[in-house]
């Protein structure tokens, strides 16, 4: 089994703990650096698959150390552990960092999308900003599944100054309208993109999604279970067995229940959610 380099870059000896203790794994190797040079040292000296870049002890930080790592070893993921900043979060994925989250980390999550970026080859293109202001962030989103995951945990960091439950469900209802987008109206080709934008005012927060298909109709979704007749709940799921598509199809359904509004734009290729922060 081919072994993973793992660099743990933080001035908080806990954190180190703690990820060691969360990430190891059998064939796997972590390192730990407690300072710019240290982390940059060992890149330079062996290389790296990832990098979980906090705080240094030497006032280097995250975005800092992971715009240097680009200039050596440019193919080295880089997930970063930081504060509850949508600036930085901004910043972070347009430095192409593979992931990013807020202290203290979420052990769960974090070994997922770990997992995630350790699986994966081709990946530093797939998300792009076009606009990056707080109240009006919009991305790129190459058509690919774990492109998707990616993407809605940078929604959450940019919510995580909401309501918890109330960034859950705006993080949960991007998350299917973006994976309807990429499956559906994509056809989960990778040369494809889904534009997606999260939009902040005083009174709501909106997702809109744009895909590159030629839309559906609401009401011709037999895959989908907000097209179930009445008395027959599940219809949906035999259709996509006969089809061969993975088990789902609540996607629409939760969205209409955790979104305050929901519409799609004539022809089905856009779709808006709209949540009243309350």
């Amino acid at each position: 089994m081919t072994g993973h380099r793992l660099l743990v870059f933080d001035t908080d000896p806990a954190l180190h703990a703690l990820l060691g203790a969360v990430l190891r794994r059998d064939g796997r190797s972590i390192e730990d650096a407690y300072d710019s040079g240290e982390a940059l040292d060992a890149l330079r000296r062996c290389g790296c698959d990832l990098v979980l870049a906090g705080q240094g002890r030497d006032g280097g930080d995250g975005i800092k150390l992971l715009r240097q790592i680009r200039s050596i070893r440019p193919e080295t993921k880089v997930i970063l552990a930081d504060g509850r900043d949508p600036v930085r979060v901004v910043a972070a994925i347009r430095a192409r960092a593979y992931a990013y989250f807020h202290k203290p980390v979420p052990p769960g999550p974090l070994a997922h999308m770990v997992q995630l970026a350790l699986d994966t080859k081709a990946w530093r293109d797939d998300i792009r900003v076009t606009s990056a202001r707080r109240e009006w962030i919009t991305l790129e989103v190459r058509s690919k599944l774990e492109t998707a995951e990616r993407t809605t945990q940078f929604v959450r960091e940019v919510l995580a100054d909401l309501d918890p439950r109330t960034a859950e469900d705006i993080a949960a209802t991007f998350r299917e309208l973006l994976v309807n987008a990429i499956e559906h109206g994509s056809k989960s080709d990778a040369r494809k993109r889904v534009r997606a934008s999260l939009v902040r005012t005083s009174r709501a927060v909106i997702t809109h999604i744009a895909d590159p298909g030629q839309g559906f109709s609401l009401e011709a979704l037999p895959h989908a279970a907000i097209s179930n007749p009445e008395g027959d709940p599940t219809r949906h799921i035999g259709y996509r067995e006969e089809k061969g598509q993975r088990a789902g199809g609540f996607g629409i359904l939760m969205c209409r229940n955790l979104a305050d509004e929901l519409c799609y734009n004539e022809c089905g290729n856009a779709v808006m959610a709209v949540k009243y922060l309350k």
